[in-house]
């Protein structure tokens, strides 16, 4: 092979690899855009493909077209049966999607696309070869995004309400207040309970977590620890929740595993946009109004809970000053989750606050959606 025919492979490899790349990205795109409806991850995906653009523009595409041979390309005629077969796209019933998804697959052959343009642009630019590294290791976390919100919308999608409660130290005698308000969640089907005491040692809490997560298994209400990813392992729970200050999604993913669910709180629609790519699993939004449990500085309101209904799919759940007066306004500002603490803690019937909270989100989302 001569050095001009070496050379017009390597334009035409180049060529074929940026339109797979750019193909994949956009077929991900147009079903975050237009499936999922999701503003935030389809403007990171666009700006994927800008970059993509941007970073392979110094490669001359006078060559790259004149290099290109789609009709004499060997390719053609190499098919596999799984090519044409695509598993559902959206979660099945266990919340896992399928491996041959159309997510998955396209995701592969844009990510596959980019570590050929980064090989072959070696031979012309050694600049082009990193910046499209950056941009395949941008795609696996775009990936995690996307995929954790698809499954996280099956896995929660019949998540309400959600009930922040104290341990009532079991140590001291109160265990059976805390398992007859556990119960009654769980009868109120509160979709989570999340433990949160401040005031409580670590032995503490694993004891109160212990008996939540006993009564709270096999049913539909998910138990969560807060701030602590080893105290939400050592009381089994279904995951734990954490505040700006505490550990990173990773790192309490390493902690907890793949299992447990992590949420995150935001206060502000550049926390939610992070919480999304790191991988959380849901986020909470927040303060909206002055709440009787916990003192904020400042407080979102509903133009956050509008700017995060409008953005972003991953489950949120308002919190803040929620109660039975204000929820109808949280609803119309487009979050159908709440998370509420003395709306229901302090109630004289716990159980039958709940479900009047559950009744008013029911009935505005559906006469929102019809």
């Amino acid at each position: 092979m001569t050095d001009k025919q070496s050379e017009n492979s390597v334009f035409r490899i180049l060529d074929a690899a940026i339109n797979r790349a750019g193909e994949g990205i956009r077929v991900v795109e147009d079903y975050v855009r237009m499936t999922l409806g999701d503003a935030h991850l389809s403007s990171v995906l666009k700006q994927l493909r800008h970059d993509l653009t941007t970073a392979v523009e110094t490669i001359d595409p006078a060559q790259r077209i004149a290099a290109r041979d789609s009709v004499n390309d060997v390719g053609r005629t190499i098919k596999t049966e799984s090519e044409y077969k695509r598993g559902e796209i959206e979660p099945s019933e266990s919340g896992a999607l399928p491996s041959g998804g159309m997510i998955q697959a396209n995701l592969a052959r844009a990510q596959q696309a980019l570590r050929t343009i980064e090989e072959f642009s070696k031979t012309i630019d050694a600049s082009i070869s990193k910046n499209v590294e950056q941009l395949r290791y941008r795609t696996y976390s775009i990936e995690k995004a996307v995929l954790t919100t698809c499954v996280s919308l099956q896995n929660f999608a019949d998540a309400s309400l959600y009930v922040l409660t104290s341990g009532w130290e079991a140590s001291q005698n109160n265990a059976e207040r805390l398992s007859h308000f556990v119960k009654q969640m769980v009868e109120a089907k509160v979709s989570l309970i999340q433990l949160r005491d401040k005031s409580m040692s670590d032995r503490q809490l694993v004891e109160c977590g212990k008996i939540i997560s006993s009564l709270t298994r096999r049913t539909s209400t998910k138990f969560i620890m807060n701030d602590r990813a080893d105290l939400a392992v050592a009381a089994n729970a279904s995951g734990v929740h954490l505040g700006q200050d505490d550990l990173s999604v990773g790192d309490a993913r390493r902690i907890v595993g793949a299992a447990r669910t992590i949420g995150v709180s935001t206060h502000s629609i550049e926390q939610a946009r992070s919480a999304v790519l790191d991988g959380a699993n849901y986020i909470g939004v927040g303060p909206v109004f002055k709440s009787t449990t916990k003192q904020f500085e400042s407080h979102v309101g509903l133009d956050l809970v509008r700017s995060v209904a409008k953005e972003i799919q991953l489950p949120a759940f308002a919190i803040g000053g929620i109660d039975l007066n204000n929820v109808a306004q949280v609803v119309d500002a487009g979050l159908n989750r709440v998370a509420v603490s003395g709306s229901v803690v302090s109630d004289t019937d716990p159980k039958s606050a709940a479900n009047k909270l559950r009744e008013i989100l029911r009935d505005k989302t559906n006469s929102l959606d019809h």
